[in-house]
């Protein structure tokens, strides 16, 4: 295990429980947790399967326990998993925490053809405070149109004075936001992707600036990406050399790694774009012949 980076924004590079258990209790103000959901999803060759789902939700309950402990008396916890075994992560934490709010990440997909059964569009989210009277959520910074003001122009008229409803409002728990797909500019190589917006949302709401974020399982380190960008600080735990590489360019920690220059994998239509841009003839553009002996 080793840690890269500056005080500012940290890459743990190691497995999430070790790594935990390195650093201070109560000492981070937000955490966001996108684990592995136990589905046989392939990352960078590594399948993540547990034996027993019994067996994933034991692992589940020590890192998030461990979680619990990192956070600030006053700090927020978000974390994902699979939809069928997000009852469990309820039942586990409502225990421990205050479940404020269950969230869904909803999504269209072309790629659901479930036949006999309703395709999965989304994915649940637990919004969890450890006091529910002493917490940040800047409800100003994460409003989104209230179209029954902004579109419809409706009149409440059971106010004393009747009012046009107002035109912006706080998100519900349903959030559409599209899934990070192969063209996009912020597409990176990892098969569960997060959206930037999706960690904007959630950062501007329960961070404030200068804040400490956590990623226990970083992936592409798009929560640390964003928190940086908000001007909070960051911590990013991830094992895989890969990701880990990732993170180090996406937050210009570093240019090379293990001496190998970081850079973006260009996708298969960038290299057919820059060959459509160039394409080389017989001729020079002056219109001179060039000869080529191979």
């Amino acid at each position: 295990m080793e840690t890269l980076g500056n005080e500012q924004h940290k890459i743990i590079h190691g497995d999430a429980l070790a790594a935990l258990k390195t650093l201070p209790n109560s000492s981070v103000d937000l955490i966001f947790a996108d684990p592995p959901y136990n589905i046989g999803k392939n990352f960078n060759g590594h399948i993540e399967k547990w034996k027993t789902e019994e067996a994933y939700l034991e692992w589940c309950y020590e890192w998030l326990d461990l979680c619990i402990q990192k956070l600030k008396p006053n700090g927020s916890f978000y974390v994902m998993t699979a939809t069928q075994f997000m009852p469990f992560f309820d039942i586990y934490l409502r225990k421990k925490l205050d479940i404020l709010s269950r969230l869904i990440w909803y999504y269209d997909s072309s790629g659901v053809q479930a036949k006999k059964y309703y395709g999965s569009m989304y994915e649940p989210i637990l919004f969890c405070v450890k006091d529910k009277n002493n917490y940040t959520f800047n409800s100003n910074n994460i409003l989104v149109e209230a179209k029954t003001g902004a579109k419809r122009k409706l009149i409440d008229y059971r106010k004393a004075v009747p009012t046009v409803y107002n035109s912006e409002k706080v998100p519900g728990n349903v959030w559409e936001f599209a899934r990070v797909r192969y063209r996009m500019d912020e597409y990176e190589n990892h098969p569960t992707q997060k959206p930037v917006a999706l960690l904007e949302r959630i950062i501007k709401a329960s961070s404030n600036e200068g804040d400490l974020v956590m990623d226990p399982f970083s992936g592409t380190f798009t929560t640390c990406f964003v928190a940086k960008e908000l001007g909070r600080n960051s911590i990013g735990i991830e094992l895989q050399d890969e990701y880990v590489k990732i993170g180090l360019r996406r937050l210009h920690i570093a240019k090379e790694f293990k001496g190998e220059k970081l850079q973006k994998e260009i996708r298969t239509f960038e290299t057919e774009k820059i060959a459509n841009i160039y394409q080389p003839t017989l001729f020079e553009p002056n219109g001179t012949y060039i000869h080529n002996d191979h």
